[in-house]
């Protein structure tokens, strides 16, 4: 084979390849929730508050475990006081030492301390018991952080998807009036028809398209917020969704109205436990603490050339008996933190109920609307189509044509907003009762 031809046969499929239009993502709404989890600074930013309250959990395990602690260093000194403490260290006194004058004296020294607390009182328990809320707290943080932005999620693609329709139906109502324009120049070039009517449909005409311009313009402003939601930026191609997304099939209208599993109170009641824990943690300052210790030491001195080595153990008890009254003004303050947080778990409690009774009378609104307009599309498809063949038979005015191509897309736009507006207030509700939106 040529040459030639090989290199035109290798380079024609890249270059049909290369002019080929971008293929558009299709995101399916499990899809866009994962990535929503994983890339949305939200959820970033709750998780990383949970890496934080485990982290305190972790802080307050170690009080219940001894310390162990190593240190070393080596000294030089003419200092009397110094110089003896060293030169006792290292068993290196003699009678013939000069106490005043005892010269330059090195010392190298190595400790071992373990120190482990026997009693404080209650403050070990309650910084644990504390910690421990505090994380199952911020675990509830992420759960509602999860919710919230899965609920953003299904809204952000609904609202695409309503835009999209909506521009759809726009585009079907310019369809129609460039038919009627169509029909209407015939009949003027016929002399059926003054230049009046006609020109009446021709501004109707672009007016609808101007319209058609507007509703384009949202659906990619819809399509941008929808990538917002999820975190990342918004691509040059337009986006696909699936077609009957099996998400919005699982969507299930709750009975009752039970909002006891809502993230929220369940975080609440969490801080609830964790301020009690520091109402006792301040109460212990008032009750005495015990550690046990023990420590090992070994000092080597070249001055003397002598060593030695030497051990320490014991008990040490400690109780405050005044303070200024640091201690009392912990106490109050660890109440009145414990008193706000009562004072928020019942204003929380009094808000979600009336966000629930909000949700649940939007989503039956909702319904009622989709049922209406669902039965006004199909009243206004059915006069159009009389009124355009009328039109075409001259046995209607231009105005009449105009104002049934105007009911029309106003009836489908209607419909398009109330059966989006429908999932969207079902999804709404779920996360109002605390329910998964997607389960």
């Amino acid at each position: 084979m040529p040459k030639s031809r090989l290199l035109f046969g290798t380079l024609v499929p890249v270059l049909l390849l290369a002019a080929a239009p971008a293929v558009a993502a299709v995101w399916t709404i499990d899809e866009a929730v994962a990535t929503a989890l994983k890339q949305s600074p939200d959820a970033e930013l709750a998780r990383e508050r949970m890496a934080g309250a485990q982290a305190m959990v972790m802080q307050s395990r170690a009080a219940r475990l001894p310390q162990v602690i190593l240190k070393g260093g080596y000294t030089g000194t003419n200092s009397p006081l110094l110089a003896f403490g060293s030169i006792l260290n290292q068993r290196a006194f003699d009678y013939s030492l000069d106490f005043n004058r005892p010269g330059r004296i090195d010392n190298l020294n190595a400790t071992g301390l373990v120190a482990y607390n026997l009693y404080s009182g209650g403050q070990t328990t309650a910084r644990r018991s504390a910690a421990r809320a505090g994380e199952q707290a911020a675990g509830h943080d992420l759960q509602t952080v999860h919710q919230q932005l899965a609920a953003e999620v299904v809204k952000a693609v609904l609202n695409v998807q309503k835009a999209r329709e909506a521009t759809a139906a726009v585009n079907a109502g310019v369809k129609s009036y460039e038919a009627a324009v169509a029909v209407a120049r015939a009949r003027y070039d016929a002399g059926q028809m003054l230049k009046a009517d006609l020109l009446s449909l021709e501004v109707q005409l672009a007016q609808t398209r101007e319209a058609a311009i507007a509703a384009r313009h949202a659906a990619r402003l819809a399509e941008q917020a929808f990538f917002f939601v999820l975190g990342l930026e918004t691509p040059a191609t337009e986006t696909g969704f699936a077609d009957n997304d099996p998400a919005l099939a699982r969507l299930t209208l709750p009975a009752d109205d039970d909002f006891s599993a809502r993230p929220e109170l369940l975080g609440l009641e969490a801080r609830l436990r964790a301020a009690e824990a520091m109402v006792d943690n301040a109460r212990a300052g008032r009750k005495p603490t015990v550690n046990a210790f023990a420590s090992y030491q070994y000092d080597q001195g070249w001055q003397t050339d002598r060593d030695a080595d030497s051990w320490m153990a014991g008990l040490a008890v400690e109780l405050n008996l005044f303070d200024g009254g640091v201690t009392t003004g912990k106490v109050r303050q660890s109440i009145a933190e414990l008193n706000q947080v009562k004072a928020m778990q019942r204003k929380a409690r009094l808000g979600i109920a009336l966000e629930v009774r909000q949700a649940r009378d939007e989503h039956t609104n909702a319904q009622e609307r989709v049922a209406v307009s669902a039965r006004a599309v199909e009243q206004a498809a059915e006069s159009a189509a009389l009124t355009r063949a009328r039109f075409a038979e001259g046995a209607v005015l231009t105005a009449d044509l105009i104002g049934t191509e105007t009911r029309l897309i106003e009836a489908q736009l209607r419909h398009t907003i109330a059966t989006a507006d429908e999932r969207s207030a079902l999804v709404e509700l779920r996360r109002a009762l605390g329910l998964n939106p997607l389960n």
